[in-house]
């Protein structure tokens, strides 16, 4: 059994949606952060990720966070509410709780949490100020309960403004692309207390394709998102971990 045994749990954000790799897979910070650790330790890194797209936070943790415990890991990283926070009626205290519940279970199972807020990706998007204005009290609220706990990890993304500029953003604007997913496991990595490749902070930009705008943006991107929360349905329906059991992750090639 490997010495570092990391678990994810969230949703698109942790799954790596935005991050696709040429095969249709998807990758995002979470992989490249195991792949990162694997490389700073020299040894192989048990890795799982539960995440699953569309999730509101509390659906994270009733689904995800036992089955990630039952794994007996070392180290769980949470990241939830950014759906919730999409949503009409969202209540910044029910989002505090799970992030409380979360932290319970890890100190009762003994496991080092690592806790990320999201990026921020209002600037591009419709209801651009509400979803600012949610957010901002998310991060405080959450920043706030940890405190007085520096045993927790943290990768707080919320506040990078360089992250929140639209060259770190896939086309619908709502999914962190290439770019924003190795600034993400950059962040992750330095709290880990390991120094990550230093080209992770800032990527070449990517080749830009026309941007979706007015009409075009609302059909391809908002409309499908309005028409299943009008029939209460999720983009993570009928999804499994795209890594349910432990994987191991071999340290790179040099």
């Amino acid at each position: 059994m490997a010495s570092v045994r990391y678990v994810a749990i969230g949703d698109s954000f942790t799954e790596g949606v935005g991050d696709e790799l040429p095969d249709g897979r998807v990758r995002g910070w979470a992989d490249l952060v195991a792949q990162g650790w694997a490389d700073a330790l020299g040894e192989s890194v048990d890795y799982s990720n539960y995440a699953i797209r569309g999730k509101l936070v509390w659906p994270i943790v009733h689904e995800q966070l036992e089955p990630a415990l039952a794994l007996q890991p070392t180290h769980l990283s949470f990241n939830g509410g950014g759906n919730d926070m999409l949503r009409p009626r969202t209540s910044i205290a029910h989002v505090v709780a799970a992030f409380d519940h979360v932290l319970n279970r890890c100190d009762e199972e003994g496991v080092r949490l690592i806790v990320l807020s999201g990026a921020n990706p209002s600037a591009q998007l419709p209801l651009s100020r509400v979803i600012q204005r949610r957010g901002d009290l998310l991060s405080a609220a959450v920043s706030a309960r940890l405190d007085e706990r520096p045993d927790v990890i943290r990768a707080l993304n919320w506040p990078d403004r360089e992250l929140s500029t639209a060259g770190y953003w896939s086309e619908d604007r709502l999914h962190m692309n290439a770019r924003g997913h190795h600034r993400v496991a950059a962040r992750v990595l330095t709290a880990l207390g390991m120094e990550p490749p230093a080209a992770w902070w800032s990527l070449p930009a990517l080749p830009e394709a026309a941007p979706l705008a007015g009409s075009a943006y609302y059909r391809t991107h908002v409309g499908p998102w309005v028409r299943r929360r009008l029939t209460r349905t999720s983009s993570g329906d009928g999804r499994e971990p795209k890594y349910g059991a432990w994987t191991p992750i071999e340290p790179s090639a040099v």
